[in-house]
């Protein structure tokens, strides 16, 4: 799995709970940033709160007021309660946390400008560097091999591990914080301190291979990123397939992944999900390209939102998707105001897809596997694929 130093959910270690993957829900993030049709922005945690289970709500709230009452901290005996509950991707954040986050999802962040992978022998390889980033201004490249964080060897570490020991979640630590690096390169090895940076993203990039396949990538789903894809397919030459690259997406803003598959369906069915019960729909606007080959790739990084565009894509025939099993976060969260000023992102749900698949703990399985989809090899594979679209047109 990989990971990089902007999109992840802020570090909650230091209160006892456990560091959860970026964009722990597949409609966390559209509840938080007024994503559904019967939500929006600034009333979304108070609508929220009555679409929660009630004993699992009232369980953490009750936790928090007590605490409150007695001068301990709220936020803990939250997060404590959601433990408790058994709540598989349940978060409490505090307020900072939550506005960070949401931040995140309008593409802006606090780091240094690295992608990350963890190897097979646990060792965490630099898979990518922003341009005009710290790292980059440092000269750290694609390849070198990160050895430590402020001391601490991350040989071994989880991914989401080392992306909040590099964003300094750990400390709240904001833009002009220091932050040292060991690095290897080859036989060099080496120490550098950077400095954080507010830094901005771009979700979605396109390149075309030769031949005239085009190739975008979307690196989360942040606000503007669907009509991105969109207007990257209209660019697209006449008859060429596309490859649309999910691999390490890990999800984000529902409303633009619904955008995204608007692009090559004329309307339809997405996805169904359950808030208490209650059945909803998310439906493609009208008038995509549905005719163009087209390819999904995707890999054991691709969460959440990804994974519901991918099963609407492969459920209705429209793309043939080639790489790994997906990571399998299915399930519905939304959010609701704490006493003292924190927010809980407690579990109400799941989602299908359009043929009635659920995602949560299965994922989606590939039409044709690739070994390493992380690496090239996937992409010549979806090459193979897409020339047979064409031919079959």
């Amino acid at each position: 799995m990989s990971g990089r130093d902007l999109f992840c959910q802020p570090r909650r270690g230091r209160r006892g709970a456990a560091l959860t993957l970026l964009f722990t829900g597949v409609l966390v993030a559209g509840a938080a940033m007024g994503s559904f049709p019967d939500l929006d922005r600034k009333t979304a945690a108070g609508q929220a709160r009555s679409a929660v289970p009630a004993g699992h709500h009232e369980d953490v709230t009750r936790a928090a007021e007590e605490a409150l009452a007695d001068g301990k901290s709220p936020m803990e005996a939250a997060e404590r309660a959601v433990s408790r509950s058994g709540d598989r991707w349940g978060a409490v954040y505090s307020q900072g946390e939550y506005e960070e986050f949401q931040e995140s999802l309008d593409g802006r962040y606090t780091g240094v400008g690295l992608w990350a992978r963890r190897e097979r022998d646990g060792r965490i390889e630099v898979t990518k560097v922003a341009s005009g980033s710290p790292a980059a201004d440092a000269g750290i490249h694609q390849g070198d091999r990160l050895r430590s964080i402020d001391g601490r060897d991350v040989d071994g570490q989880p991914v989401t591990e080392v992306v909040s020991l590099l964003r300094g979640d750990a400390t709240d630590a904001p833009a002009g914080t220091a932050v040292r690096l060991g690095l290897e390169r080859g036989t060099r090895a080496w120490t550098q301190t950077l400095r954080r940076a507010r830094l901005s993203t771009d979700s979605v990039t396109v390149r075309k291979l030769p031949g005239g396949i085009t190739v975008i990538k979307i690196a989360a789903f942040t606000k503007g990123s669907g009509d991105l894809v969109r207007t990257a397919v209209r660019r697209a030459g006449a008859d060429t397939g596309v490859i649309l690259d999910l691999r390490g997406n890990s999800g984000g803003l529902v409303t633009e992944a619904v955008t995204t598959a608007s692009a090559f369906l004329d309307g339809g069915l997405v996805a169904t999900y359950d808030v208490d019960g209650e059945q909803r729909v998310l439906h493609a606007e009208a008038g995509g390209d549905t005719t163009r080959p087209l390819v999904a790739l995707v890999d054991g990084g691709t969460m959440s939102a990804a994974e519901m565009l991918t099963g609407a894509l492969q459920d209705r025939g429209r793309a043939v998707v080639v790489g790994s099993r997906t990571f399998g976060k299915g399930s519905v969260q939304m959010p609701s105001r704490l006493p003292g000023g924190s927010v809980a992102e407690l579990t109400v749900g799941h989602y299908r897809t359009p043929s009635g698949r659920t995602v949560d703990d299965h994922g989606i399985t590939p039409d044709l596997e690739v070994d390493r989809a992380d690496g090239p090899l996937a992409v010549q594979r979806a090459e193979t694929v897409l020339s047979g679209l064409g031919d079959a047109d």
